[in-house]
């Protein structure tokens, strides 16, 4: 569970790092790059409980992009019951990498919270992968391609989050899809849409429907055949809503997005529905 000198670190960490991170740590190494996730817990957390956990990754097409994207959403989600973690991995413009590495990461930062799950007072039954455009692409992956592992990952921890929320996600990496002119021919293997199987975690899907990247029809195809294998899709399209539109400088659609998480973890019974939070 959290000892006292985490506690301390996790003091210091809120007090002198930009955003609401109580803890920051390391969780991966691979060659000189290290990476690292935030980590934000709920107040007052009891020893004897464990608690959901939420994986944030963020937007940015493999190429940009910081962790520090959903530390709004973290702040709602960790006030309401919910470990979040804030994960860096590596992209094009600072590690000169592919979207694979991109995927092995996500991956593997799964697979470290799990095994981990004691010390950060988590039930490893109940992690719930998100993101936002390409993140939203990673959090959807870790769960549906079986590909793209770390060779040093401990692989007999799975990957495989329980719960997706997706917010204007890369799902379609295939010809006409984004992003097929770098993933090419690995299509089939790394597109979220041509992975779906039986299985598949429950999962919210977020749409503003003037997204120039996602279309809608795609969107519906992906909780069509969801549904087709007997997953739980809930897609919720926003009227005129442009590609990037629940960040938190669009204040209203943040908090409309926020407030479908927090039905969707009710419904699955992560979350009570009170006390409720002021989402701000």
């Amino acid at each position: 569970m959290i000892t006292k000198s985490v506690l301390i670190l996790c003091f210091f960490c809120s007090t002198f790092q930009i955003g609401f991170a109580q803890e920051i740590i390391p969780y991966k190494e691979v060659d000189t790059t290290k990476l690292y996730m935030e980590v934000i817990y709920p107040e007052n957390m009891q020893e004897e409980e464990s608690y959901p956990a939420m994986v944030f990754f963020f937007g940015g097409g493999w190429v940009n992009g910081a962790r520090s994207q959903f530390e709004h959403q973290a702040d709602y989600l960790a006030k309401r019951g919910i470990v979040c973690f804030l994960v860096d991995y590596r992209i094009k413009s600072q590690h000169q990498t592919t979207p694979f590495e991109s995927l092995k990461d996500a991956k593997s930062a799964i697979r470290f919270i799990r095994k981990n799950a004691s010390e950060y007072g988590i039930n490893p039954h109940q992690i719930i992968a998100a993101g936002g455009s390409a993140g939203g692409h990673l959090a959807a992956a870790t769960a549906l391609s079986q590909g793209f592992n770390e060779s040093t990952d401990q692989l007999d921890i799975s990957p495989v989050p329980n719960a997706l929320v997706l917010f204007n996600p890369v799902i379609d990496n295939g010809p006409g899809g984004y992003g097929y002119e770098r993933i090419g021919e690995a299509y089939p293997s790394f597109s979220p849409l041509h992975n779906i199987r039986a299985g598949a975690p429950p999962t919210l899907f977020l749409l503003g429907t003037n997204d120039n990247l996602i279309p809608v029809v795609t969107a519906e195809y992906y909780q069509m055949v969801m549904e087709k294998v007997g997953s739980r899709c809930d897609l919720i399209l926003y009227e005129n809503q442009p590609h990037g539109f629940f960040n938190y400088r669009n204040f209203e659609f943040y908090q409309k997005t926020v407030q479908a998480t927090d039905d969707f973890l009710q419904s699955l019974g992560y979350l009570e529905k009170e006390p409720k939070v002021e989402i701000k």
